[in-house]
């Protein structure tokens, strides 16, 4: 399994959270401070040059109120249609 922040699979999970929190309204500013984080942390792995681990993206989705089990489904609905991505359908 490749580890690269290039391949289609990553890309597809990092416009899936880019979906979830422009659909949050939440700002990149507002969840790195939830995070107590810096803006650039949330702009580097939403443009690719950060890899999100496990316990990160679940500290994120519980600030972007992320449905895991959907945000999944919608990753794998992707993969397997070979498509664009459709977005995540957050919660509201």
């Amino acid at each position: 399994m490749s580890r690269s922040l290039h391949t289609h699979q990553y890309d597809i999970f990092r416009t899936l959270l880019i979906a979830a929190r422009q659909d949050s309204g939440l700002t990149q500013v507002q969840i790195a401070a939830s995070l107590n984080k810096p803006q650039s942390f949330i702009s580097k792995y939403e443009r690719g040059e950060r890899r999100l681990d496990f316990a990160e993206f679940m500290e994120l989705a519980s600030i972007l109120k992320i449905d895991i089990a959907a945000f999944v489904a919608a990753y794998q609905a992707a993969l397997a249609t070979k498509a664009h991505v459709r977005r995540y359908a957050h919660p509201k």
